[in-house]
């Protein structure tokens, strides 16, 4: 039986692995299992797992077992430093149980994690800090459209709102040379409300509307005569 590699060293919480080797050519049609141990501090051994040889894979919270006959492994899963020891392996025959055929010792030694400095910062590569650079003046050349765009919509509103402003309204200091605008300049065109009238179209019922009947006025039966009187003799007084 053979274990390798005869050393190991890891940080705490990394993965450990040993593999055996075992050779069985006299008796190749017997039963076996193989069993893992790791020696205490006062140098007895502890047996912290087994894999039989019709198992492929046997995993527990702290070790995963793996069967690829003939060689078994065993990772040691989650690193302390008190999993600092001495690993063997040793090969139980069921046809003579009490022969254990044991490897020899490979040792395991697991340090502290390094403390990462929250003062320190990464280190960024030279291709990175490039990207970097272009990213920032991507965004750069973004927020000075973006403010471009607000100054001419600013300006557009203005125009039509105010109108521009005429040259009459310039004004040139006498030597200096320096135009100036008139305060009418500033004062903003009155405002002229117009007023609109809608035009729309009433719609009645039928059934609603009441048909009034024209007045009827009295025929006037007003007869009309013209009346002459004759002539009238003169009188003569009788005798």
């Amino acid at each position: 039986v053979t274990i390798f590699p005869s050393v190991l060293t890891f940080h705490e919480g990394s993965i450990a692995t040993f593999s055996c080797i075992i050779s069985m050519e006299s008796d190749s049609g017997s039963e076996y299992s193989l069993n893992w141990y790791k020696e205490t501090n006062l140098g007895q051994p502890q047996k912290i797992a087994e894999i039989n040889q019709n198992n492929p894979t046997m995993e527990t919270e702290k070790y995963r077992l793996t069967n690829h006959s003939p060689v078994f492994t065993i990772e040691i899963l989650n690193l302390h430093q008190n999993d600092s020891g001495s690993y063997y392996c040793g090969l139980i025959t069921f046809f003579e149980p009490n022969k254990v055929m044991e490897s020899k010792r490979s040792k395991l030694m697991v340090t502290a994690a390094p403390e990462m400095n929250p003062t320190e910062e990464p280190e960024i590569e030279e291709g990175n800090l490039s990207d970097h650079i272009k990213a920032m003046l991507l965004g750069i050349l973004l927020l000075a459209g973006v403010v471009l765009l607000l100054i001419c919509g600013y300006l557009t509103i203005t125009y039509r709102r105010g109108g521009m402003i005429p040259l009459g309204a310039m004004q040139t200091q006498p030597g200096t040379g320096i135009s100036q605008l008139s305060a009418a300049a500033w004062e903003q065109p009155p405002v002229v409300s117009v007023s609109t009238v809608d035009y729309g179209v009433l719609e009645f019922q039928r059934d609603q509307c009441t048909h009034v009947l024209p007045e009827t006025q009295p025929v006037d039966q007003t007869e009309y005569a013209t009346i002459i009187f004759p002539e009238e003799k003169p009188v003569t007084p009788e005798r």
